[in-house]
């Protein structure tokens, strides 16, 4: 990967901050340094400073230019570490443990002054709050631990000051529904990765496409005629390809001009993948982009963990596996209904469908990874026989692996 080698055993996963019209605002960098260190208010210190170091080295992979949230101890502001950090993109989350003492409020007034976005995390409010309520931008509120009378109340009360207002643990399409209601400005949880049923719709015309493409280069025997003359009906996957197998980063020395051209060259293990690629970046072309960009790490993800795993021989499977685990939100139906019309490996429809299985438990640990769950990631790895230091570089390059496939999208 081009960015910076991260340190062995360092542990940095990022959340989603979304806006209401579910498009990437910034996001949350969660650490651990080990996964068996516990969370106490010296290790909150070196979080914080490694967050920052990651943020120093890896920022392009982390956030792509948007902004970063960073958990601040009471350490971190004093010192005026976050000085360090770029202004223009990064937010100041004082932690809800930080006492509102005349050092942590001074060093909160020298962040403002020099143009840093402050945030308030876990927030509960109190009179003892105020202080540092008169310094924020942004306050977050959690929708899992407070019920909607008061999330209303919070918005009534400070949204009129121009305090920015962030829902997380926003989990379900209902949350985020009834928070855009309330007039909150950002969302943070996973409710973008849940489907949102469509049921008594009809899919849009052009998805039938795709899947019916995927149900060819699934079958044992590949039909190359048949693949182009399916591709030739639909031109944008015909396009995607062409731009994919022109770019930089699949290194061919002449351009590629027709379909043809590009299947002989390709050959069948490498036009499954391909073409597997790029349907599922047509079937998610009206929902969020951050949805496709998941996809895309967990399936690079599960490949690589595929040679460190001992399964060299169902990497594909894996990528597969990763790619199309959230077909069900990229289509709004339910993952069953999905998987029952396309012709995919039964391990692969097993482990997404949660049955356990040698994909499976190679999914959960990226899905571990990915959610900053570190004490879940532990025990699977330990499951699967597997070290820890290997996770690390593997979700970085599949990070920076999933941005450079999404920036030469046709649609992006």
């Amino acid at each position: 990967m081009d960015t910076q080698k991260i340190i062995a055993n360092d542990f940095v996963a990022r959340q989603p901050i979304f806006t209401q019209r579910e498009r990437v605002y910034g996001y949350e960098l969660l650490f651990r340094a080990g996964l068996d260190e516990s969370f106490n208010s010296h290790n909150g210190d070196k979080a914080s400073c490694q967050v920052a170091d990651h943020l120093l080295t890896l920022g392009r992979t982390l956030t792509q230019g948007r902004n970063a949230f960073i958990n601040c101890t009471r350490e971190f502001l004093v010192n005026d570490y976050a000085m360090l950090l770029p202004r223009e993109n990064t937010v100041v989350e004082v932690l809800e443990s930080v006492e509102p003492d005349r050092e942590v409020l001074d060093a909160c007034r020298r962040l403002k002054e020099a143009g840093y976005l402050i945030a308030l995390d876990d927030f509960v409010y109190n009179d003892h709050s105020q202080p540092l309520i008169d310094l924020a931008d942004i306050i977050k509120v959690d929708f899992l631990g407070t019920s909607p009378p008061f999330r209303k109340w919070l918005i009534q009360r400070f949204a009129p000051r121009g305090i920015r207002m962030l829902a997380e643990k926003v989990e379900t399409r209902e949350d985020f529904d009834q928070a855009v209601k309330l007039g909150y400005q950002y969302f943070q949880g996973y409710f973008f990765c849940r489907p949102q049923m469509v049921i008594g719709k009809r899919i849009p015309a052009f998805k039938p496409h795709y899947l019916r493409i995927v149900q060819e280069v699934m079958k044992p025997e590949m039909n190359f005629a048949e693949i182009e003359n399916l591709m030739r009906r639909e031109i944008s996957l015909t396009h995607k390809l062409l731009t994919y197998m022109n770019s930089a980063l699949f290194g061919f020395r002449s351009e590629i001009r027709s379909i043809q051209h590009a299947l002989m060259l390709l050959g069948e293990k490498e036009v499954k993948r391909m073409v597997l690629l790029v349907s599922a970046l047509g079937l998610a072309e009206d929902k969020p982009p951050e949805l496709i960009v998941t996809s895309l790490t967990r399936a690079r993800c599960c490949e690589l963990l595929a040679s460190v795993a001992g399964l060299v021989g169902q990497s594909s499977t894996l990528f597969l596996t990763g790619l199309f685990s959230l077909v069900d939100a990229l289509l709004g139906r339910p993952m069953e209904e999905i998987l029952e019309q396309m012709a995919m490996p039964q391990d692969v429809k097993a482990a997404l469908l949660g049955r356990e299985n040698a994909l499976r438990e190679i999914y959960e640990i990226v899905l571990a990874y990915e959610r900053a769950q570190w004490k879940d990631l532990s025990q699977k790895l330990e499951k699967a026989s597997l070290n820890e230091s290997v996770i690390p570089d593997i979700y970085f390059e599949s990070l920076d692996w999933a941005k450079k496939v999404f920036d030469i999208s046709p649609s992006s």
